[in-house]
């Protein structure tokens, strides 16, 4: 079996999950740099180890490292995190490559799909996550979800008080939410404020 097939599937899944998957998606074209460099490094680098006799695991230590160190250089989020380490899957198996050649594309493609479809807009696209900044320092945690609801307009998941500052009268919390049901939500969070009354 040639490696240079596998290279050649590696550059077309990468191509693929850059380009067609997450650049349309998020338009972050210095991710899309770093996908493609971190992929192809990896790919020559375990294809050099396939071929030499310094062991794969030397390799994947070193591997190992380096995301580390460029996971903690910039602050990426959990979606980014994912691409970045199918970017290094996807580069590892097309240089080290695993007999038969159909199941090391077929990893590829599996790795390609399933990022495709968990970050797809369709998915989940009612849940949301941000920091906000209240501008009262609401200590009840009831009525807190009740201000957030009516401030939001949606269903309040989960809420993290960050910081609560008494002297400037603010509260910083992280709040998950699902939009999409307003008239529900004004009926619950009048009902929230006034059991919290």
């Amino acid at each position: 079996m040639s490696p240079y097939v596998l290279y050649a599937v590696d550059l077309v899944a990468i191509s693929i999950l850059t380009f067609a998957v997450y650049l349309p998606r998020h338009r972050r074209r210095d991710l899309v740099v770093a996908y493609l460099g971190v992929n192809v490094g990896v790919l020559a680098v375990a294809g050099v180890l396939a071929q030499s006799t310094v062991g794969a695991g030397l390799g994947l230590g070193l591997f190992g490292v380096l995301s580390i160190i460029r996971l903690r250089s910039t602050e990426l989020t959990q979606h980014e995190v994912a691409y970045y380490f199918a970017a290094l899957a996807l580069g590892l198996i097309g240089g080290l490559g695993v007999a038969p050649l159909a199941l090391s594309i077929g990893l590829m493609a599996l790795v390609v799909l399933v990022l495709t479809l968990a970050d797809s807009p369709r998915v989940m696209s009612r849940y949301r996550q941000q920091t906000m900044v209240v501008d009262r320092a609401i200590v009840d945690e009831v009525a807190l979800v009740a201000h957030l609801e009516r401030l939001l307009g949606c269903h309040v998941h989960q809420v993290s008080v960050q910081r609560l500052d008494l002297v400037n009268d603010t509260t910083t919390v992280t709040v998950r939410y699902e939009s999409g049901r307003p008239a529900q939500v004004a009926a619950e969070a009048t009902t929230w404020e006034q059991v919290a009354r």
